[in-house]
């Protein structure tokens, strides 16, 4: 008798570490994607403070007074970004100034970071780059999720997650967020606070419908924010002082309710065929006051966006088609006069994808638009990537974007100053000024290798934005006046960044970049620098993980030091120099995680302590006609400790 012999299915189990910060290969856009894991690695309270341990976006506080954080890509600010929740326009208009913060860093799942013209898609508003946040899935969120933050310059948060599921097919998420600052701090001395008195209430409830065996999903998003800010002299009291000048002071409150639904149908038998429809309704409701001067903006929008994907022949050949329309009211008031408006645009677009997935890739893209301000105009794209060999990725892109100035909105930390507000150009429809336009072009090479056996990568990009058109914002032909005008001769902005990546050894990961600006623009009083840009910055960041122990225990150190060289400053009267000291910043965090469930956290921003010796022109007279807290290149406050723990239930 013999024996039988009897096979054995063995199993082979692949893993693969998934990255905090992804780069594609593949994509045709230069895009790099941070994971909520990358969000925890700092004080990481709202969006706008998401990028401090990412070297594609610079950030910067926008003045003395607010705290504001202000983002920059390519060496431009914000307004020239097409910043975007789940692919939907969201920090724009009246919001541009402060929209960010409104966005709490715990409810995001990922941010997507594209430099140069982004896709045709989202619209012809982008310059120098796009910024998406995908928030917290209902179907994949845990049911209980619980953050407190506290720190030493009084600031403390509170976030809290609950998710059910609803049925088979529906499931909800309902975040909650509420932060305040309850004490005065002055650490430089000036009589001023630093930071502003604040709270702020922001509450979201998602909405989550999938059905696979039809190839449906939807999104109905319902939010409510209310923020406070208080600012001025340390001795401003509001019920007494407002609108005297007993003491400076300021008061900025805003008021905002959203909805948006995105509903996607894909055929069942197509796969690669499917259908999106996207609305979102706006109601952004501002009243604020700086000093003697008031500043009220209510604006009332309404976007809608319909997509068709689809393939020509095969799946090499890609294309997505359709329309959209937005509309935005407002109702704007700059020291007491009626800047009221009302600006709609429809149009539509088509972007064509070619992708050869082993090694070519391109994609070309235009749009046609009517807008009652800005007429018809067209829109082109283009984006390629060529693999020349394995592990490396050659990126290129060109675009035009067009946009309307809200000068006021966008220029608010102005407002604490003495400065005269003019316009000096008339023959146009927004303000009288002609709408922006500027092209963009780029090309960026990514290699990725092992160095000593551990996974590294090298990048090189540069980017070039040409001003057909300007706003431009003019703070040197005088110190006491703000002028705004078309451009006149050239404005332009290079930028080059080189950045290295690597696993020193195993969990001790090092990132670095050097970024190097050329921003300059004609004046009427000649060529200057962008001011408050430095022409070179250096970024490096350490951060090292023990091994996970049983029950998930676990350390996290993160190290981040960012150096910023000198920067051109406005006109001050010669209260300040011409050109700002260079200066480092060092910013740390340690995370303890005692469980899968249970983690804490503490850490420092400026460790060195570095503080702007003279933050505020003319502190000592702010009704007087030199007065000025923009002026702002280099921390504030100093020095800041903050400690935190997160809770969650699986």
């Amino acid at each position: 008798m013999f024996a039988q012999k009897q096979d054995t299915l063995q199993t082979i189990k692949v893993e693969a570490k998934r990255g905090k910060i992804q780069k594609s290969l593949i994509k045709a856009t230069n895009t790099t994607v941070l994971t909520s894991k990358e969000l925890l690695k700092a004080a990481c309270c709202n969006l706008a403070e998401s990028f401090e341990t990412n070297p594609s976006i610079d950030v910067n506080f926008s003045d003395a007074l607010t705290g504001t954080k202000q983002i920059k890509m390519l060496g431009l600010t914000s307004p020239y970004l097409l910043i975007a929740e789940e692919n939907m326009p969201s920090v724009r208009g009246a919001s541009q100034t402060y929209g960010m913060s409104f966005t709490p860093g715990t409810w995001v799942e990922s941010i997507q970071i594209t430099k140069g013209a982004g896709s045709v898609i989202n619209g012809y508003e982008s310059i120098s780059g796009q910024i998406n946040t995908e928030l917290l899935k209902p179907v994949k969120e845990i049911p209980f999720y619980l953050n407190f933050y506290g720190s030493t310059d009084s600031r403390f948060e509170l976030n809290t997650h609950v998710t059910q599921k609803v049925g088979d097919k529906w499931a909800t998420t309902l975040l909650a967020h509420g932060n305040m600052r309850v004490s005065k701090k002055d650490m430089n001395d000036d009589g001023f606070l630093d930071n502003p008195l604040g709270r702020q209430v922001n509450i979201m409830n998602r909405w989550q419908y999938t059905d696979g065996e039809k190839g449906l999903v939807s999104f109905l998003n319902f939010r409510y924010m209310k923020d406070e800010k208080q600012t001025g002299q340390m001795n401003f009291d509001p019920n007494t002082d407002k609108f005297t000048t007993n003491a400076w002071g300021s008061e900025i409150n805003t008021d905002r309710f959203d909805f948006s639904s995105k509903i996607g149908y894909v055929w069942k038998d197509m796969p690669y065929q499917s259908i999106g429809f996207q609305n979102a309704f706006t109601m952004h409701n501002q009243n604020s006051y700086f000093g003697l001067r008031t500043y009220d903006i209510k604006q009332n929008s309404f976007y809608s966006n319909l997509i068709f994907n689809s393939i020509i022949d095969n799946t090499m050949n890609k294309f997505s088609a359709g329309a959209n329309f937005t509309s935005d009211d407002y109702n704007e008031f700059v020291f007491g006069q009626d800047m009221s408006r009302r600006d709609n645009s429809a149009g539509a677009f088509f972007e064509y994808t070619y992708d050869n997935t082993d090694d070519f890739s391109i994609i070309l893209g235009g749009r046609a638009d009517y807008h009652n301000r800005l007429g018809f105009f067209v829109t082109p794209r283009l984006h390629g990537r060529y693999n020349p060999w394995e592990g490396a990725v050659l990126r290129f892109s060109a675009g035009r974007g067009k946009r309307s100035a809200n000068i006021f909105a966008e220029n608010q930390p102005l407002f604490g100053s003495s400065r005269q507000f003019n316009v000096l150009d008339n023959s146009g429809k927004i303000y009288g000024l002609n709408p922006e336009i500027a092209w963009n072009y780029g090309v960026g090479f990514l290699q990725k290798f092992k160095l000593f056996g551990m996974q590294s990568d090298v990048a090189l990009d540069f980017y070039r934005t040409d001003f057909q058109n300007q706003v431009v914002v003019d703070l040197f032909q005088s110190a006491q006046e703000v002028n705004f005008y078309n451009l006149k001769g050239n404005s332009y902005a290079n930028s080059l960044q080189l950045e290295f990546n690597t696993e020193i050894i195993k969990h001790l990961n090092f990132r670095s970049a050097y970024k190097y600006y050329d921003i300059e623009t004609d004046y009427n009083s000649g060529s200057y620098q962008r001011p408050l840009q430095a022409k070179h910055r250096f970024f490096t960041n350490l951060e090292y993980e023990t091994h996970i122990k049983d029950k998930g225990q676990q350390w996290k150190f993160d190290f981040t030091l960012n150096w910023t060289g000198k920067q051109q400053l406005q006109n001050t009267n010669a209260e300040l120099p011409n050109f700002s000291p260079d200066f480092i910043v060092m910013n740390s965090q340690i995370t303890r995680t005692f469980s899968s469930t249970f983690e804490m956290y503490a850490g420092v921003e400026n460790l060195g302590n570095y503080k702007q010796q003279k933050a505020i022109v003319g502190v000592n007279d702010p009704f007087g006609t030199n007065f000025d807290s923009s002026v702002v290149y280099a921390p504030v406050f100093g020095q800041m400790f903050y400690a935190g723990l997160r809770f969650k239930v699986k």
